[in-house]
């Protein structure tokens, strides 16, 4: 039993490996080559920010090639008459499938844990990658195409003279308000990354903001919170950017902001029913009340999402390879990539569509969060069938 054991983990271990390490790099060059395009890091910035998309990259290419290496050792064993040798000896073929099942359960908790990981601390860190090299990117991007935009900061300008932007147009999103515009004559961009602010130093701005509106003679400058700027404060990014470890407290916020302003809402309608002034019981009155509380419910719906599809996502591989062991063994084909794509295929157009579908419906609060298992469920239930029928005979 050992013997055959050691058999199958060795070669399902080896195909797995290989095929990780080449679908990762392609993934991997890839995801570098969006960075360099996107954003316009140099080679420096690049090189910092290769471990930030490592788990990126992998989280995409564990369950495939976990799926890849199934299928051809078990088509390969299958073709080979290796399962009929093994079942003539009156073993179970189980014991073939057994290790390759405990395996796929201890990679699905490391694509779990990757998963939390290229989203959390990954994207965190290219974000820092970017803020560090921003000043040089704003200026190359500036020079080359005449805009740079990122997040929630937009720059126009008409020329670049060294370090004199002419004409520039700026504008500046702000979650849930008006957005912020500023044109100038002249204007000198700088990033302080060490202290966390971008200055912008403009010459006649005119400006239409939060705080001041209308034009400015002379020499102006303006600074702003960086990570305010380009929407990085914890409570303005978006469910899928949290740890796994986070999402706890951030349910606590949504749900305290609710009932907070829905305590405001109920004592600012009892002094409007006290005092007679019925006009602000009007729906224009709650109109700011009611948009704070529907993207607060939405944000709610996102967070209880948000762990299930983790944990499903990662659960994939184990999912997949329930399906992919039968299969490979039904069509008896020892080319790896014959046996891969009859397997893959019709997960494809059926297991991502459901998976996306049930996510969207559960973050929109229409089903329950815990639907986005249905895909999983319905692959380890035909596998399971399959894996019984070829069992038996």
């Amino acid at each position: 039993m050992r013997i055959l054991t050691k058999y199958v983990l060795g070669e399902l271990l080896k195909v797995f490996f290989i095929t990780l390490g080449v679908m990762t790099l392609m993934m991997f060059v890839g995801l570098l080559g969006k960075q360099a395009v996107d954003v316009g890091l140099g080679l420096g910035g690049l090189l910092q920010l290769t471990p930030y998309i490592l788990p990126e990259a992998m989280q995409f290419t564990l369950p495939g090639a976990l799926l890849l290496a199934v299928t051809g050792v078990y088509g390969r064993i299958a073709s080979s008459n290796e399962l009929v040798a093994v079942k003539s000896m009156g073993i179970s073929p189980m014991v073939l499938v057994w290790p390759t099942l405990v395996l796929s359960v201890l990679v699905s908790f490391t694509g779990v844990w990757l998963n939390d990981l290229a989203v959390s601390w990954g994207r965190r860190g290219q974000d820092r990658v970017i803020l560090e090299s921003m000043e040089a990117i704003a200026y190359g991007q500036l020079r080359t195409r005449g805009s740079f935009e990122y997040r929630d900061f937009t720059m126009h300008v008409a020329g670049v003279e060294g370090r004199t932007l002419i004409g520039p147009q700026i504008l500046i999103k702000h979650p849930g308000e008006v957005p912020e515009g500023i044109t100038a004559e002249t204007a000198e961009f700088t990033a302080d990354t060490e202290n966390g602010k971008l200055a912008i130093r403009m010459r006649n701005p005119e400006v239409e903001g939060r705080v001041f509106r209308g034009y400015q003679p002379g020499v102006f400058q303006q600074e702003w919170p960086l990570d305010e700027l380009l929407d990085l404060k914890r409570r303005h990014r978006s469910p899928s950017d949290y740890a796994l470890a986070e999402i706890g407290d951030a349910k606590q916020e949504e749900q305290e902001t609710i009932r907070k302003v829905q305590q405001d809402m109920s004592t600012e309608a009892a002094f409007a029913m006290l005092t007679g002034e019925f006009d602000q019981l009007s729906d224009d009155a709650w109109r700011s009340q009611d948009r704070v509380i529907r993207n607060s419910e939405n944000r709610l719906n996102r967070f209880y999402t948000e762990p299930y599809r983790r944990w499903s996502n990662g659960f994939s591989c184990l999912a997949f390879v329930a399906v992919g062991i039968p299969v490979a063994v039904w069509l008896r084909k020892g080319e790896m990539l014959a046996s891969f794509f009859a397997c893959f295929l019709p997960i494809l157009l059926v297991y991502y569509p459901m998976l996306i579908g049930t996510v969207e419906a559960a973050k929109k609060g229409n089903l329950p969060p815990q639907c986005v298992w249905l895909g999983n469920i319905v692959l380890l239930i035909v596998g399971a069938y399959l894996m019984r029928k070829e069992v038996r005979h």
